[in-house]
């Protein structure tokens, strides 16, 4: 080969090879959108399954036909059911697949688990054992001053610095339980101090959950947290039931609740959990706030209507004012703003098109609200007459309710 040719041949640019597509764009098809509930549903499974567990614990624990005051024991059969349930869950669904990212140790269990499984157990115990004192409603009323503990609880674990502005914010909390108290008729001391005592135990465990999630290692939701949480609670509740209720109890008072009703009952609390993953990432702040509110205040009228609960003007009044702290505290003064000025031509722009449907709306809430307030006043001022309508309607009796 001459000179010419081999400066003509080195000079070729070599051309890429041409790659055939490994898929055919013609096959790929977009794929239809799957088909997800209404954020509505979620929200109402939540507040049902919610409500469902503290008035389903309130009956088996205050049943005057077959009382069962043993409260550490129904928590443990709860957490003994949702250690089963996680176990099964986590080999047969994808529902406990973030736990393959948290980077769970011997040791990260036993110095962070455990401690917050006690803080844990302790707050349910001693939410359970008010059960048998307290009313649902002024268990809720007593509910509202938890974020104050756990504002409380931050600043002396030392998360966050105090702030004496956040500090005279949710001091209306406090003020409205403090008014509510002195409104309520039916005040057990004993039964008052273990559900302040279940509050502080259960807003150390948030901080203590809060620090432990603040590592981008041990990100959990809620049903991740039970599968590491239950059985080492369960193993201390369960302690606890032998020390303590074990010796009192007999097979008869468990046959006298029935097997399928605490079968039911720790199917219903266990279902409460699976319903928070869902519903988280499906709503905003604001809807979880106000949701969270029309729970307690649905509870405080479930306790009125099934054990004729008295609650007082004061109550009422006490009560709105905590609720209102509470929503001021957990939106802030310009998100209130916001929402109410939005909620206000929204509901201008429904009267506009619906102004018959509006009008109804207004009527049923007043006559809703006339209604409650009512009911409340009249176990004070009509006790014979309220005893009569008891007897009609088959013999209730108000309870310890």
């Amino acid at each position: 080969m001459s000179d010419g040719e081999k400066a003509r041949t080195s000079g070729e640019v070599p051309r890429p090879e041409q790659t055939l597509p490994t898929v055919n764009p013609a096959a790929e098809k977009a794929e239809p959108p799957k088909a997800s509930l209404h954020p509505a549903f979620y929200v109402t499974a939540w507040i049902a399954l919610s409500s469902s567990v503290i008035l389903f614990n309130k009956q088996i624990l205050a049943n005057e036909a077959a009382p069962f005051a043993y409260p550490i024991f129904l928590t443990t059969w709860h957490l003994t059911f949702a250690t089963i349930m996680t176990q099964i869950l986590a080999r047969t669904t994808t529902l406990l697949d973030g736990r393959k990212t948290v980077k769970m140790t011997g040791r990260v269990y036993l110095r962070a688990i455990v401690p917050i499984g006690l803080f844990f157990s302790l707050s349910l115990i001693c939410g359970n054992v008010t059960y048998l004192y307290l009313s649902v409603a002024f268990i809720q009323m007593l509910k509202a001053t938890t974020p104050v503990a756990v504002l409380l609880a931050t600043w002396g674990l030392g998360i966050s610095p105090v702030n004496l502005k956040v500090l005279m914010n949710v001091s209306a909390i406090v003020v409205g339980v403090v008014i509510a108290s002195f409104g309520e008729i039916r005040f057990v001391l004993i039964g008052f101090l273990f559900q302040i005592g279940g509050i502080i135990f259960e807003a150390i465990r948030l901080v203590m959950v809060q620090r432990l999630l603040s590592s981008a290692e041990f990100k959990m939701d809620p049903l991740v947290s039970l599968y590491y949480f239950a059985p080492v609670c369960a193993v201390m509740n369960g302690v606890t039931t032998l020390f303590i209720e074990a010796p009192k109890m007999s097979m008869t008072d468990i046959y006298n609740v029935g097997l399928i009703t605490l079968l039911a009952n720790a199917v219903v609390a266990f279902l409460l959990n699976v319903s928070v993953v869902f519903l988280i990432g499906k709503t905003s702040s604001l809807v979880m706030t106000l949701c969270g509110v029309l729970k307690d205040i649905l509870l405080v009228a479930a306790s009125m209507a099934i054990w004729h609960t008295p609650v007082t003007p004061l109550q009422f009044f006490g009560y709105s004012i905590a609720l209102g702290g509470l929503v001021y505290y957990k939106l802030g003064g310009d998100k209130i703003k916001e929402y109410t000025s939005h909620a206000n031509r929204s509901w201008a722009e429904y009267g506009s098109t619906n102004p018959g449907q509006r009008r109804v709306v207004v009527i049923a809430a007043v006559v809703l609200g006339f209604f409650l307030f009512v009911g409340a006043l009249a176990p004070s001022y009509a006790p014979e007459s309220v005893d009569r309508v008891r007897g009609a309607l088959g013999g209730a009796t108000a309870g310890n309710a």
